[in-house]
C-alpha cells in the first residue's frame, strides 16, 4: 500500500523484514476498515433508537455516549471479517500491481511464505471474534437494551420477546418466532403440567397428565392485546393446531384465546433473546430446555450459527490474498467491489439459514458451516496455485 518496496530480499535483509512491511500494511488497512464499518453500524443504530431520546430531552450526550460503546462490540463481529477482506484484497493487490510481489518471489522467497503472519493474524481474530460473538457482544447488547429502556424507548408492555423461550407465566413457556407490533408470528405453546385447569380445553376432556409437557400448541399468527387494569396479556390465535404429547392426540382450534397474568411478569428487557445470550446462557438454557422436555433447537441453531461466524476471518483472509494478487490493481475500488460481492456471497447462506431456522429437518444449523467451508477450500487452492506460479 504505497511506501517504500521492500529490500528484504535483494541486499540479504532477514525475510522478517518483508513479514514486518506486509504486516504492516495489513493492519493499517485492517484498522481503517474496521473503524469505518463500526462507525457506520453504530451511527445507523444509535441515529434509530436514541435520536428520539435527544428531541425529546430525554438523554444527554453522555447517555448517547454510553450507548455507542456498549454497541461497538456487537458491530464489531461484523466489523473484522470485512476489515480482514477488504485489508488483504488491497494490500495484496497494490503488492502485485508494484512488482513487490514479483521482487521478493525473484529472491526466493515464496508467498506461502510472504503470508504466513497475514494467516496467523487471521487466526488471532478469530479467537477475538469467537470471544465478542460468544460473550462480550451479547452483554453489550442487552446493556443497550436495558439503558434504552431505562429512558422509554422500548414499550413496557413488550413482554413476547421474539426467538425467546418465555418462561414469565406459570405453567407455559412461549417461543415466538417473529414480533411486529401486536402481532406474532410462528407461536409455539408448551403447556406444563402444572397449571392445566385455566388452559384450552384437551380434545379428549383430559385433565392434567403425568409427563412434565402436558401439550403443544402452534399457531402460525397471533395478535396481543393487553389490559393495564386486569393486568392481564391475551392472546388471540385464529387457528391453532394441538397435541396432546402423553396420547399424541391431535386437535385443532379455531379464534382460541389465552389469558395469562401479568402480576409476575417480567419487563422484555429482563429477558434476553437467544441471539443475545452468551455462551454459558445457551447452554443453561439448552439444558432447561432438555430437563423440561421442551425441543431445544433454536437454542442449538443459535451455537452453531455464533460458533462458524467466528471462523468468518480465516476464510476471508483464505480467499482474499490470492484474489487480491490475481486481481494485480492499484485501485481501492476494486478492492472493496470484490469485498463487498465476496461479502454478499459469505451471507447469501447465513439469510437462508435464518429463513429455515424454523424447519430443523433442513439442517439449518449446517448450513451456516457451509460459507466458510466453501471459502476455506477455494482458498486453500487458490492459494497453493499462485504459490506454484511463482
Amino acid at each position: 500500500m504505497g511506501g517504500p518496496t521492500p529490500r528484504g530480499c535483494s541486499d540479504g535483509t532477514p525475510v522478517k523484514t518483508l513479514h514486518g512491511y506486509l504486516l504492516r500494511q495489513v493492519l493499517a488497512a485492517l484498522l481503517l476498515t474496521v473503524a469505518t464499518a463500526t462507525f457506520v453500524l453504530v451511527l445507523g443504530n444509535v441515529l434509530k433508537e436514541v435520536l428520539e431520546l435527544m428531541v425529546n430531552r430525554q438523554a444527554t450526550l453522555g447517555v448517547v455516549f454510553q450507548a455507542l460503546v456498549l454497541l461497538v462490540p456487537f458491530v464489531a463481529v461484523y466489523a473484522l471479517p470485512v476489515g480482514m477482506l477488504t485489508a488483504t484484497l488491497l494490500v495484496f493487490g497494490r503488492f502485485s500491481a508494484d512488482q513487490e510481489l514479483t521482487a521478493a518471489r525473484a529472491s526466493g522467497v515464496s508467498l506461502l511464505s510472504m503470508v504466513s503472519p497475514i494467516l496467523l493474524l487471521s487466526v488471532v481474530l478469530c479467537g477475538i471474534s469467537a470471544w465478542f460473538n460468544l460473550e462480550i457482544a451479547p452483554r453489550g447488547r442487552m446493556a443497550y437494551k436495558n439503558l434504552l429502556y431505562r429512558f422509554g424507548v422500548e414499550q413496557p408492555t413488550a413482554l413476547l420477546t421474539p426467538n425467546t423461550f418465555i418462561r414469565s407465566f406459570k405453567g407455559f413457556i412461549i417461543y415466538v418466532g417473529e414480533a411486529e407490533s401486536n402481532r406474532l408470528e410462528n407461536l409455539v405453546i408448551y403447556q406444563m403440567d402444572t397449571n392445566v385447569a385455566d388452559t384450552i380445553t384437551a380434545p379428549d376432556g383430559r385433565g392434567r397428565s403425568a409427563g412434565r409437557l402436558f401439550a403443544i400448541h402452534n399457531a402460525r399468527t397471533a395478535t396481543v392485546k393487553v389490559d393495564p387494569e386486569r393486568r392481564l396479556l391475551t392472546l388471540h390465535m385464529p387457528v391453532v393446531r394441538s397435541l396432546l404429547v402423553d396420547s399424541m392426540s391431535p386437535g385443532e382450534y379455531n379464534d382460541a384465546e389465552l389469558e395469562f397474568s401479568l402480576g409476575a411478569g417480567p419487563s422484555s428487557h429482563a429477558t434476553p433473546k437467544i441471539s443475545e445470550m452468551t455462551v454459558r446462557q445457551l447452554l443453561a438454557e439448552y439444558r432447561r430446555n432438555q430437563a423440561e422436555g421442551v425441543p431445544a433447537y433454536p437454542v442449538v441453531f443459535q451455537l452453531h450459527k455464533q460458533a462458524a461466524f467466528s471462523l468468518a476471518c480465516l476464510g476471508f483472509t483464505l480467499v482474499g490474498i490470492p484474489l487480491g494478487i490475481r486481481a494485480h490493481r492499484r485501485e481501492t475500488s476494486i478492492g472493496i467491489l470484490f469485498a463487498v460481492i465476496l461479502m454478499l456471497v459469505y451471507y447469501v447462506f447465513y439469510i437462508l439459514a435464518e429463513a429455515w431456522e424454523d424447519l430443523p429437518a433442513r439442517q439449518p444449523h449446517l448450513i451456516v458451516w457451509i460459507p466458510n467451508l466453501l471459502f476455506q477450500i477455494v482458498g486453500i487452492c487458490l492459494l497453493w496455485r499462485s504459490n506454484r506460479r511463482g
